[in-house]
């Protein structure tokens, strides 16, 4: 306490050699220094427990809204790692399927050109029969051409040589066998 007066005491001696017209009072009955701090004193225990559960009751809020949105992360984060399990299993099934479809374009492909092998294998047996056909009937008309015109050749080189006396006895001759036969 003494200090306080000290400093009243300090205050009111730079007051008096000031001529500003602002004086300090010395006297605490007549400034009511005993009021105001009474009245000091009194606010700040009310309002230090009126502010104290306020500040205590915005604390608790603040508490139970960092403890739900820890609730929440550790729930976000359960959920993000059971959609990251889900992902790395719908990886693998696509990996699958993937392999899959690469393996049945493989065998599809392999089948398409056997196919297409025995496709072109039976054409070209096909035309080698039809080559062989036409090959066949062109040698059976080359022989008729040829024996045609060998009959023709032997036609004509025996009409020559053929005279009507040689004609009676292939002619008598003939008819002997015919006779035979019956």
């Amino acid at each position: 306490m003494d200090k306080v007066m000290q400093i009243f005491n300090i205050i009111a001696t730079i007051e008096e050699h000031s001529n500003q017209g602002i004086s300090f009072n010395t006297n605490f009955l007549e400034a009511n220094v005993i009021n105001i701090t009474l009245l000091l004193s009194g606010l700040i225990y009310v309002l230090k427990q009126f502010l104290g559960s306020i500040l205590k009751a915005r604390q608790e809020k603040v508490l139970f809204a960092i403890q739900e949105s820890e609730e929440r992360l550790q729930q976000a984060n359960l959920r993000l790692a059971e959609s990251q399990k889900q992902l790395a299993q719908t990886q693998v099934i696509i990996n699958q399927i993937i392999q899959e479809a690469e393996l049945t374009a493989q065998k599809v492909r392999k089948s398409i050109l056997d196919q297409g092998k025995a496709d072109v294998n039976k054409l070209i047996s096909a035309s080698k029969a039809n080559i062989a056909t036409a090959e066949s009937q062109i040698r059976q008309q080359i022989q008729l051409q040829i024996t045609s015109l060998a009959i023709k050749r032997v036609t004509l080189q025996l009409q020559k040589q053929i005279t009507p006396s040689i004609q009676a006895k292939i002619i008598d001759n003939n008819i002997a066998q015919l006779g035979g036969r019956l």
